[in-house]
């Protein structure tokens, strides 16, 4: 019988665990779902289209010995390439040069990806295993990006065994600058029509001006002022 594709995460001692705090019959029954379910073997549409917004991710390793590591991995957007519907691959960027997990994938193959999107508040959780390949022009030219300036070492592979979205659950929505610029653009643009309002208004003080100073260019800001005033019955009513 085929082991569920959760079983890469769900150990016996893992269900001991949530038979004891009693989740481990409504993962029984998502597991009994197949691929229909959370749990995929593959990489789907959703995924790759998912992966392809993602500037940042956290791999993470373990030695022989078991000792874990984490490294966070970024680029421009899309940096993490699918090569098929089992593999994904990045280019390996010169950095602090301490090649911890490439001396871990040394010894210990096993693999684990981690991809957040802030904003919306959604995580992606990939198992699989993974090597990093030098000396490979044709597949370092499919995952290089053209306008990113820094220089690539060698290209990072990962062979996707399992993957699951997880819950929304205590993520902090965070926003880059790329993402906020629409709206800090909007913004800047109404503060200057009201300083061009304000400016307008000043001169018609300046200039000793009779009538109402409110005219049509700032009417629509003020207008509900006036509306929301009361009309009777209170002592500020108009009169």
């Amino acid at each position: 019988m085929r082991q569920p594709i959760s079983a890469i995460a769900f150990t016996p001692t893992v269900k001991a665990a949530q038979e004891k705090r009693g989740s481990r019959v409504s993962y029984a029954k998502m597991e009994k779902q197949g691929n229909r379910g959370p749990w995929q073997d593959t990489v789907t549409p959703e995924l790759a289209e998912f992966i392809a917004e993602r500037d940042s991710l956290y791999l993470g390793t373990a030695n022989a010995g078991g000792q874990p590591y984490i490294q966070h991995r970024g680029g421009p957007k899309g940096f993490l390439k699918v090569l098929d519907e089992h593999t994904l691959a990045l280019a390996d960027y010169t950095g602090n040069a301490q090649y911890i997990s490439l001396g871990y994938l040394s010894e210990n193959n096993k693999a684990f990806i981690f991809l957040m999107d802030y904003p919306n508040r959604r995580r992606v959780k990939i198992w699989g295993t993974a090597e990093f390949v030098e000396d490979n022009s044709d597949l370092l030219a499919k995952v290089v990006d053209p306008d990113y300036k820094e220089r690539p070492e060698r290209v990072l592979v990962f062979h996707v065994k399992a993957w699951s979205p997880n819950c929304n659950q205590h993520i902090t929505p965070r926003f880059t600058h790329v993402e906020m610029a629409p709206t800090i653009q909007e913004l800047q643009q109404r503060i200057a029509e009201l300083e061009e309002q304000n400016a307008t208004l000043r001169k018609q003080l300046a200039q000793g001006l009779a009538g109402p100073l409110v005219n049509e260019a700032n009417a629509r800001n003020v207008a509900p002022i006036f509306a929301e005033m009361p009309t009777k019955g209170a002592d500020c009513a108009l009169r």
